[in-house]
């Protein structure tokens, strides 16, 4: 009989003796491999996670409980655990369940996680408002060792040391943030790993005290003597200076073990840290053997772990070969990643240029700090960084690039709607803040050839603060390389866009001109600074203008060209099609576009509408 079709709810979890939960666990593996080989996802850290997550269950209701994920991807146990299970064939998909947890979608879900660091801050808060209001809730925040080469983290860890709340820090610690994890911390947990034994000693002293007369006391006694051995025997945790009371390391596997030490941290008061040691992929060995390829995979083969052969080149993998290229003429060139080596397309370049190649953990904001350091001594750093991660180095790109006008090159992937991985992590507000930067130049090509020219022209010829924003995936039909305004001319509407995006605008003027319309057709290769003068004086001839964006409303382009015209005297009907004011859902690109208007029916109706309008 299956175990995981008896689990409708906590109660059901509850229920089962230790024979059933080690057979449950191995059918929630073996669910996680069949779903998700076939709507791809998080797979590895989920498998590292099982018994950890069917422990948090068993001992704290996340329906009363805070629960906060860091990162999200691990998620997918807690939903199945929660309701969830019989949804899991939409996963990812458009009006299916999140790969990330959604509060909109479940009481269960605490917190929204797409972005790493950030969940102990975002816990301390809620058990500080817990306190504030008198309430009675657990606060426990799961927090990834990749995690912890992000400062906030830090940040975080250091506040909710020292404010004496009850609240609980799982570190789940698998070596790995999507690679193999970088730095100093790294270091402290793998020496913290090879001591074990403590644990076991501070347990069985506890009991003792506990079970003999006078026993409170004595511990109290001895609490300093303790402290002083501990020192000098195995060593003081980070953790413990920050003001925890730390717990492990303890092997994830062990159910039986992670379900007594959670009840043992949760009737502690204080901040505690339970430490305990995990696999990515666990359980199924084509992701134990790569577990960097399946943190983050599409539909493959179950019984194999291989993915489909046919691969198109993507922008990233264009990107990454030319970076490769202009090292080579030039030994000034760095590579900078926040451990995205791979998904940025820097595998080429760290095996290649060893020495010139920083990959600085989850730490966004040190990468471009750290940058701004390399370019002002004379380097040509080149910082490729998802759109939606450069988010978190705003600061930076003002601070430490902007004020010094310092020659620092931004490759900005994913920019544009990513798809399945949904409003955490679509690149649709870099246009916005990257246009706010003084001095700072943005790119767009709109196939990989002209990424090619663009990169070059970047880290070679041009000065200063330089962003080039491409989407992930591959080339439309437009695949030449045009740096002319004029794609296709036209009398009747002027229609402007940058990026892939031109691929639907060219489409749309050719089903326009089959009603008698004729549309001329803008790209825009470079939109800061923004020349506005091909858009104008396509405008003096139609008298009619249509703007297409796949980012927010707030500092579009559009606006801007609107501008122009009105400033430039040029009556005219504009329109404009872009996200709007909102976060977009997570699904397909293409289904998004269709919900978003900016397929080419929605910028058909767009089109028209300003047709109807005279200027």
């Amino acid at each position: 009989m299956s175990q995981l079709e008896t689990i409708h709810s906590r109660e059901d979890l509850l229920a089962l003796n230790e024979a059933e939960l080690e057979q449950l666990c191995g059918e929630i593996r073996a669910f996680l491999v069949e779903h998700i080989s076939r709507t791809g996802g998080h797979l590895a850290s989920n498998l590292g996670v099982v018994e950890l997550t069917v422990a948090l269950h068993r001992v704290f209701d996340t329906a009363v409980d805070r629960l906060v994920f860091d990162v999200g991807h691990q998620a997918y146990v807690h939903k199945i655990l929660t309701g969830r299970r019989e949804q899991f064939d939409g996963l990812r998909t458009f009006g299916g369940i999140a790969g990330f947890p959604k509060p909109s979608e479940s009481v269960h879900d605490a917190f929204i996680a797409g972005h790493a660091s950030g969940a102990v801050s975002a816990a301390l808060g809620m058990a500080r408002a817990r306190t504030l209001q008198g309430k009675d809730y657990r606060v426990i925040a799961l927090l990834g060792d990749g995690a912890m080469t992000g400062g906030l983290a830090y940040e975080g860890l250091n506040d909710a040391g020292a404010s004496g709340e009850p609240l609980l820090v799982i570190l789940n610690d698998n070596g790995m943030s999507i690679t193999p994890n970088v730095g100093g911390i790294s270091h402290h947990l793998k020496l913290i790993r090879t001591k074990p034994g403590y644990l076991g000693i501070k347990l069985a002293y506890r009991r003792f005290t506990g079970a003999v007369p006078g026993g409170r006391f004595l511990y109290s006694l001895t609490h300093r003597l303790k402290g002083f051995l501990k020192r000098h025997l195995v060593g003081i945790t980070l953790f413990e200076e920050m003001g925890f009371t730390y717990i492990g390391p303890v092997d994830g596997r062990d159910l039986r073990r992670l379900t007594e030490l959670l009840h043992y941290a949760r009737e502690l008061q204080g901040p505690v840290l339970l430490h305990v040691i995990t696999k990515k992929g666990d359980g199924y060995a084509p992701a134990e053997a790569a577990p960097d390829r399946f943190h983050g995979v599409g539909a493959f083969d179950m019984a194999s772990g291989q993915a489909p052969p046919a691969r198109r080149v993507t922008f990233s993998d264009t990107f990454g070969e030319t970076l490769v290229e202009l090292a080579r003429e030039d030994g000034r060139i760095c590579a900078v990643t926040a451990a995205m080596q791979k998904g940025t397309g820097l595998d080429g370049f760290a095996a290649q240029y060893p020495a010139r190649f920083f990959d600085v953990g989850i730490a966004e904001g040190h990468a471009v700090a750290m940058a701004a350091g390399l370019a002002k001594e004379g380097m040509t750093p080149v910082v490729a960084i998802y759109s939606t991660f450069l988010q978190r180095a705003y600061d930076m790109l003002l601070h430490e690039v902007g004020l010094l006008q310092l020659h620092v090159v931004f490759a900005v992937d994913r920019a544009g709607l990513v798809g399945e991985d949904g409003e955490t992590h679509h690149g649709v507000f870099d246009v916005a803040y990257l246009r706010q930067v003084p001095g700072m130049q943005v790119l767009c090509p709109a196939n990989q050839a002209e990424l090619r020219r663009l990169l070059r022209r970047a880290v070679l010829e041009m000065d200063g603060p330089v962003a080039i924003r491409y989407p992930r995936g591959g080339d439309g039909f437009l695949k030449s390389v045009c740096f002319q305004p004029v794609l296709r001319e036209g009398s009747d509407v002027t229609l402007a866009a940058y990026g892939t995006l031109i691929n639907q605008m060219l489409e749309t003027a050719v089903a326009l001109k089959q009603q008698g319309i004729h549309a001329e057709v803008i790209k825009l290769t470079q939109i800061k600074p923004l020349d506005p003068a091909p858009v104008l004086a396509s405008v003096r001839k139609t008298g009619r203008l249509f703007v297409a964006e796949e980012v927010v409303d707030a500092g579009c382009v559009a606006n801007d060209l609107f501008a122009a015209v009105e400033s430039a005297g040029i009556r005219a009907a504009v329109g404009k099609r872009n996200l709007g004011d909102r976060y977009v859902t997570h699904g397909a690109v293409q289904k998004l576009y269709e919900a978003c208007g900016l397929d080419a029916p929605g910028l058909l109706a767009g089109i028209r509408e300003v047709l109807s309008h005279e200027a």
